[in-house]
């Protein structure tokens, strides 16, 4: 790992963890005001729904003007965000700070991969670095809520009380400062213009290329899984009589597992081929959803969460890595924000689905249903290993 990616890494846990640390504050500020868990659903979808729409003028923007300003906005914009909850911690600012953070994290996630991706040489350096910057998130997704719960819980007068809160959101305001101390280090790359017949290309002509579209399909795939094992397990675990400490523990074993299995990539990436790691995670995910409605125990359900998290750990650098190599170049970030548009619509419209789907088939068979149609879609996977040889666009193996 180079100096500059460890910052960029840094740069990343720093931003994220200001969006992470609101996430987890403010609902539970909600819920202490007397709001119900139905406004707090609403405030949760709000940080994932400004990156649906961002997601795609954010990357046109990245693959306009490079790393430092799509960048800095994002930093002016959380820092505005949490800043807002500090002064008014109240329902509709809180609202409000949702949508400055997850928009803001969007915008400069999408910069970051799109800078890392052209700044890598060949196959080989592409997976090392998507490995390593996927750890980022991770990272933060500790950092955040930890430091948060622990002045929401410390720095008041008492427990849970609204100077813990504000002073939660003062520091989570304080984070994307050091983003940008960091970023601005940076040395821009060159500016590249897509080939053009004199009219505007569209982001969605990139999905005219098949390989494109699977790569998508499978990427929403594996995505849901991720969305469908942090919703069903709660539920499953209260239908088990599992308390919420131990529940709490299995999410944590799995999240993990995922960062565990990302700090080994970069060292096994010569041998790793991305089709081949994508369908192997198909494959697993759906036998490990088959399995785990019939784990009875909080242990063997925290061994098919770990196995899980191993599993859908391996697939954002591969994903990430085969992006870069089947789109051109120019054209990066448009990339990038279609996908984040499709994640954060999946993270909006899929909990709803999953609880309707719950109601009428039960848990278990949320579980059974995404595991058969994961595993018939590992196909789509499988035809993706003649995408690198015929990638007109991207890096070259090497």
């Amino acid at each position: 790992m180079t100096p500059e990616l460890a910052r960029l890494i840094l740069a990343q846990v720093c931003l994220h963890a200001c969006m992470a640390g609101t996430r987890m504050s403010a609902p539970l500020l909600a819920l202490r005001e007397g709001y119900s868990p139905a406004a707090v659903g609403v405030l949760l979808a709000l940080f994932a729904l400004t990156q649906v729409f961002l997601a795609l003028p954010a990357g046109r923007f990245a693959d306009r003007h490079g790393l430092r300003r799509p960048v800095s906005y994002g930093v002016l914009a959380a820092m505005a965000g949490a800043g807002a909850a500090v002064a008014f911690p109240v329902f509709p600012v809180l609202c409000l700070a949702a949508l400055l953070t997850g928009g803001a994290t969007g915008v400069a996630t999408i910069a970051l991969q799109r800078h890392v991706g052209r700044a890598a040489g060949g196959v080989l350096q592409l997976r090392k670095v998507f490995s390593w910057l996927a750890i980022g998130p991770a990272i933060s997704n500790f950092v955040g809520p930890f430091s948060a719960g622990l002045l929401i819980d410390h720095a008041g007068t008492s427990p849970g009380s609204l100077t813990g809160y504000r002073a939660a959101f003062f520091l989570m305001a304080l984070l994307p400062l050091v983003t940008w101390f960091l970023v601005r280090q940076t040395r821009e790359l060159p500016a590249l213009l897509a080939a053009s017949d004199g009219t505007r290309p569209k982001a969605w002509d990139l999905l005219r290329d098949p390989m494109f579209r699977r790569l998508m399909c499978v990427n929403w795939l594996l995505s849901s899984c991720w969305d469908v094992h942090t919703f069903v397990v709660p539920v499953l675990g209260f239908e088990r009589g599992i308390s919420a400490s131990v529940i709490g523990t299995i999410l944590g074993a799995f999240a993990l597992a995922a960062a565990a299995i990302r700090l080994l990539m970069p060292w096994l990436a010569a041998h790793l081929k991305e089709w081949k790691v994508l369908a192997t995670s198909m494959l697993a995910t759906a036998l490990l959803f088959g399995i785990y409605p019939f784990t009875r125990s909080a242990l063997g359900m925290g061994m098919c969460s770990v196995l899980l998290g191993f599993s859908l750990g391996m697939v954002q650098p591969m994903i990430m890595s085969m992006l870069h190599q089947i789109t051109p170049e120019a054209r990066h970030g448009e990339a990038l924000g279609l996908r984040l548009m499709a994640i954060n619509a999946s993270s909006v419209l899929m909990p709803m689905l999953f609880g309707s789907a719950g109601a009428l088939v039960g848990i278990a068979g949320v579980f059974w249903a995404t595991g058969a149609v994961v595993g018939l879609g590992s196909r789509l996977a499988w035809l993706l290993r003649d995408s690198i040889a015929a990638a007109p666009h991207g890096k070259t193996p090497g």
